[in-house]
């Protein structure tokens, strides 16, 4: 009869407590949607990165708030560099591709939008020879169509573009859009949007707002994102990336001295010295036809012996630039249109990388021209040795750091017209708020617009009041079932041992 009662108790206490959760009064909670994802793929001139992003499916003011949730660097070359190779351009992407399947929830795969954005490297191809420039678009558009994703498109950015998304991916990064507030929603914070600085390895982008009139309409951009429209200028110079600009520099150079089976290079370091072929590793680009010889042999190798000559260096890269023919009322350089620089900006990309070695190679913080260009000397007069043993970098990267600060150095200060003043406004990143910098995730953050956003769900639930109440109840009930259970349990022992 014990047992009985010990097995009634717990069948009690259960439909007891049921019996209250229907009577009680319920109301709806909503539920925030699952994340949306994005993939772009960033098809540079030297390499192509894949960016994997999310955000909340429920948006705010119809534009997602984006996080970056992992990246994957695509081993070997950009897409350009496969011209002329079948099949190519398409492998290099699968290891990444598979990466997005295994990361992405799988409910979620056909829903996921996928773009690709080939930049300044596909730019010049396209300029060389636009069938083979087609052909290797056509190809990886066919391999990404066979993973389960929603694939947009594979396109060649215009510089405009590029600057404009790099622009939007700074600002959004630092908050200037919108940012989450202590009250537990969105707010848009009253501040100034910064300009962006991005250096390739093909061209160069400058973007920012200006309230100054916009003489040449070509570099108008207009964007809305969170409810407000933003109007910005935006250039971006071709063949101005560092790796064009390093040929051009090298191209000029051989030009000048003659071609002759050695070069002088006062960019270079004094003990340092390479082998180079006139055709693929000068004269085979777009960016050198100006100062291409007529009659040369392609295959003919050249000796470049360095100097390690800071003046003569900046020198020869400043003649890379033209500051003459503007028929604005102000120019940049190459006759360019450019209202004046205002406000803060971030430079990122290469600039980071060349800012990052001048500091660690002086160890001078750069805040103003002077430190800049007191770095820029003392690396120039290094050897490629104590460089290499101060970065652990390799030669190959280290070779260029005193052209490319040189180029840096012009490009700000002559080209964009940053003076003493404005030159500390400029900090120099590689990531912020956990993301890399560049346009992939601007582009993001315009598709992510035009993705259908999804209804927060809903669930009955009981008021507080009521839940601790039926949750008190259940458990008083529960250990009164247990110790009446215990009770029993020791008797019946208590019963058999006497036995």
């Amino acid at each position: 009869m014990a047992l009985r009662c010990a097995h009634i108790i717990p069948a009690v206490v259960l439909p007891v407590v049921g019996l209250l959760l229907l009577v009680l009064p319920t109301k709806d909670i909503e539920m925030p949607p699952e994340h949306m994802y994005g993939i772009v793929l960033d098809a540079g001139s030297s390499h192509t990165s894949m960016y994997i992003y999310k955000w909340p499916a429920d948006k705010q003011n119809g534009t997602g708030i984006v996080t970056q949730h992992s990246e994957c660097d695509v081993k070997g070359g950009g897409i350009s560099s496969y011209a002329g190779v079948r099949g190519g351009a398409a492998k290099s992407l699968e290891a990444c591709l598979e990466q997005a399947v295994k990361e992405i929830p799988k409910f979620r795969h056909h829903q996921t939008p996928l773009y690709l954005g080939a930049t300044a490297g596909m730019r010049l191809l396209n300029m060389v020879n636009a069938t083979e420039s087609q052909r290797v678009l056509k190809e990886v558009e066919k391999k990404i169509q066979s993973y389960p994703f929603k694939f947009k498109e594979a396109t060649i950015l215009s510089g405009q573009e590029e600057g404009a998304y790099g622009w939007v991916t700074v600002n959004y990064l630092l908050e200037n859009f919108v940012k989450y507030g202590f009250v537990g929603r969105w707010l848009k914070p009253d501040r100034d949007t910064i300009g962006a600085l991005d250096l390739g390895g093909a061209s160069t982008q400058i973007t920012f707002e200006t309230s100054e009139k916009v003489e040449d309409e070509g570099n108008v951009t207009e964007l809305k994102l969170y409810g407000q429209t933003y109007r910005l200028y935006t250039q971006s110079f071709l063949c101005y990336g560092q790796d064009q600009f390093l040929r051009k520099l090298l191209a000029y150079l051989i030009t000048a001295q003659g071609v002759k089976t050695q070069v002088f290079h006062p960019c270079y370091p004094q003990d340092f010295n390479t082998s180079i072929k006139l055709g693929k590793d000068v004269f085979d680009s777009p960016c050198t036809e100006r100062y291409r010889p007529a009659i040369f042999n392609s295959q003919m190798s050249v000796s470049v012996v360095g100097t390690g000559d800071y003046q003569k260096c900046l020198g020869n890269v400043t003649k890379m630039f033209s500051f003459d023919n503007c028929n604005f009322s102000k120019c940049s350089f190459d006759g360019v249109f450019q209202p004046s620089v205002r406000g803060n900006f971030m430079a990122f990309s290469a600039f980071f990388f060349t800012h990052s070695y001048l500091k660690g190679l002086t160890n001078i913080p750069i805040t103003c021209r002077g430190q800049l260009e007191e770095a820029i000397q003392l690396v120039c007069n290094m050897t490629i040795s104590k460089m290499t043993e101060k970065t652990n970098q390799p030669a190959k990267f280290m070779k260029n750091v005193c052209a490319v600060s040189n180029f840096v150095q012009v490009l700000l200060m002559q080209g964009y017209g940053f003076d003493e003043h404005s030159l500390p406004t400029i900090t120099f990143q590689k990531k912020a708020g956990g993301a890399s910098v560049g346009w992939a995730l601007g582009c993001m953050l315009n598709q992510s617009s035009m993705v259908p956003e999804e209804r927060p769900g809903l669930m009955k639930a009981l008021p507080t009041g009521p839940w601790a109440g039926v949750l008190f109840l259940f458990i008083t009930l529960l250990f009164i079932a247990l110790g009446y259970t215990l009770m029993i349990y020791r008797d019946t022992r208590a019963k058999e041992d006497m036995v």
